[in-house]
């Protein structure tokens, strides 16, 4: 499901602006979310594990965004906020409903 972000080139350079430097952050999030494997969630714990990573990057990516509230956030890093945002979600709904379908 985030697969997406599972190609990020990491770099050395750092970055430039605080935008920037907002961005990799993101990059950083989506990197570890990429890695998440929401087909192998057997057990009660394995599901309770699972919804607290999502949920602890819910809340940095949502922290990152209040950052840039009061100031015209680039569209690229509003873009990264929603569409991580959304993939969380949509994970969070198929561990959930999955668990209870299989209830």
């Amino acid at each position: 499901m985030f697969s997406a972000f599972s190609g990020i080139e990491h770099q050395s350079n750092r970055a430039r602006t605080p935008s920037e430097a907002a961005v990799k952050r993101l990059d950083g999030i989506g990197h570890v979310l990429s890695d998440l494997d929401l087909a192998g969630v057997r057990t009660q714990d394995e599901l309770t594990r699972m919804l607290l990573t999502l949920d602890t990057a819910d809340k940095c990516i949502r922290s990152i965004r209040a950052e840039f509230r009061t100031e015209a956030a680039n569209d690229r890093l509003a873009r990264k906020t929603e569409d991580l945002m959304a993939l969380i979600e949509r994970a969070r709904d198929e561990l959930t409903g999955s668990r209870t379908a299989k209830s």
